[in-house]
């Protein structure tokens, strides 16, 4: 049980865990769990943390093979700029470790943006809240259960 499984097993969410052995070596967290579940990468999506101007902290979910487009973000959040958090600040936030940040359950809920094209599936997979487990639910849960927007975000 991680925050994220609590949340949403207290909200009702229906969901599906998804487990795999983590390499340490891997170079993208999210790209080996898409590899080790035999998944199509755009169906899986990685939690990123950028800070605004002022330091306000954001959660963008975005594919994993996808980069995030700060401009976009910046636009979606109606804010000047943005850039990529800090990853001790990001932990410190969400309360989860860098490669291991669930969008759901975390300590402290920031502003959250889901790249649009998460829509066009069924059904995605998001971090579970430590590395080598995947949650898979629905977009329109994600957004439900994380407050986010949907929003083009990713490039």
């Amino acid at each position: 049980m991680t925050p994220a499984t609590k949340q949403l097993d207290k909200a009702k969410v229906a969901y599906r865990l998804h487990r795999y052995d983590h390499d340490p070596q891997a170079e993208s967290y999210g790209t080996e769990a898409a590899e080790r579940l035999a998944l199509e990468p755009g169906q899986v999506f990685k939690t990123l943390l950028a800070a605004t101007e002022v330091g306000e902290l954001l959660v963008a979910i975005v594919p994993v093979d996808h980069m995030l487009d700060l401009k976009e973000l910046a636009q979606a959040a109606r804010t000047k700029k943005v850039v990529m958090a800090d990853p001790a600040a990001a932990q410190r936030s969400t309360g989860y470790l860098v490669g291991g940040i669930s969008p759901i359950g975390q300590k402290k809920r920031l502003r959250t943006f889901i790249d649009a094209s998460a829509e066009a599936w069924p059904q995605i997979f998001v971090s579970g809240g430590r590395r080598g487990l995947e949650i898979e639910l629905t977009p329109t849960d994600l957004a439900s259960q994380t407050g986010g927007q949907f929003a083009p975000i990713a490039r």
